[in-house]
């Protein structure tokens, strides 16, 4: 019974130990990616902030300024493609003192690479509804699970054009340690508006002509990573936005705040992202590990039961007494010789009796040795 169990035995650690590589090298691969469909709002808050105000061109100083970003995964956009996701973002830019009315609202939809994080141009990609726009390095997150100490090329979506995420050193973000990225956008002209603005809202004397002015967008951003999942937990964006004439003698500050990620949210990213850190551990480390160790404690358990010597077998019992006093087996008894059949008619012969001398048995008459009757050869 023994033997059977240690076969059973080494067969399952073996299938463990077969198990083990294949989650890693391959049921990982399949599982960390990111996700087709998402959902995700993320509020950012900038005090002391400055915009324009459009409904009465003037400008608002010490402005409690809020931008609500709202991630969506499309799922159906890849076109089949499940190697592709195709997430949708818009941000509404307000001040609290005035909710409903917007200071800057932006939208864009990327497309990319759900193992390399990296960005790809199919699926509908646009920024303010431009489908013109070609863009390339990365969008929304770092590379899934492999985040290294580098720079990686990010592409901006105000300039519309990458521009290098530099490394920054690592710092702490509600409890995980997490890389902070920087970003620098210079001075760039993004937009030509075809509306004039007063001159005097330019800087410049109010007798002059209403002038035509072309927009400026520079930025300073920086954003915390969790390495574990290429997540951003935390972000903070510098930004000043302009407009001034094309000879650069008039310009205006459209808006410029540092929007930071608020603390609720911040923590709800952090939590978002260890749920997904464990999820990759899972299938990276701790199931290959496990299947590993089981496999190994199975093959030792089922070799230690295979190769242990069977038991003796149980003595004979002793031997029954025989009837004449000794011990062991009877011997069987020979039967007698059946007599030979007699024949028709005849009858069976006497038993023979022994005759025996005696003392008054008669002596053969003329026998000179004296010899009793009967012995002798017959004449």
């Amino acid at each position: 019974m023994r033997r059977p169990v240690g076969a059973i035995l080494i067969c399952l650690g073996a299938f463990f130990l077969t198990l083990a590589p294949l989650v890693r090298f391959y049921v990982a691969d399949q599982m960390v990616r990111a996700p087709l469909n998402r959902y995700n709002m993320t509020r950012l808050e900038a005090r002391n902030a400055t915009y324009l105000d459009t409904a009465t061109l003037k400008q608002k100083t010490g402005a409690t300024l809020r931008a609500i970003n709202t991630v969506r995964g499309d799922v159906r956009a890849n076109e089949g493609n499940d190697d592709i996701a195709v997430w949708d973002s818009s941000t509404n830019i307000f001040d609290t003192a005035n909710p409903d009315k917007p200071v800057q609202i932006q939208g864009y939809r990327i497309a990319f690479d759900r193992r390399t994080s990296q960005l790809t141009n199919c699926c509908g990609t646009n920024v303010d509804g431009d489908g013109s726009v070609h863009m390339s390095g990365y969008g929304l997150l770092f590379p899934i699970a492999n985040v290294q100490k580098r720079d990686y090329p990010f592409f901006d979506m105000s300039t519309r054009r990458p521009a290098p995420m530099r490394y920054n050193g690592a710092e702490k973000i509600k409890g995980i340690t997490a890389y902070r990225f920087t970003q620098e956008i210079p001075l760039t002209k993004t937009a030509s508006l075809d509306t004039k603005v007063p001159a005097r809202l330019l800087g410049m004397a109010a007798t002059e002509p209403d002038q035509r002015v072309d927009r400026y967008t520079e930025a300073y951003n920086s954003v915390w990573v969790d390495p574990r999942t290429g997540i951003p937990v935390k972000h903070r964006q510098n930004i000043r936005s302009t407009v001034q004439t094309p000879d650069g003698r008039g310009k205006m500050i459209v808006a410029q705040a540092e929007l930071i990620t608020i603390d609720e949210d911040q923590k709800k990213l952090v939590d978002m992202s260890n749920g997904t850190a464990l999820q990759i551990n899972l299938v990276r480390s701790f199931i290959p590990l496990g299947g590993v160790l089981i496999g190994l404690l199975l093959l030792v358990i089922g070799s230690m039961i295979g190769l242990r010597a069977a038991p003796a077998a149980p003595p004979a019992p002793p031997a029954p007494r025989r009837s004449d006093g000794k011990f062991g087996d009877v011997p069987p008894v020979e039967p007698e010789p059946a007599a030979p059949p007699a024949r028709e008619g005849s009858r069976p012969p006497a038993p023979k009796q022994a005759q025996k001398p005696g003392p008054n048995r008669p002596r053969r008459i003329g026998d000179p040795k004296g010899r009793p009757q009967g012995t002798g050869r017959g004449r």
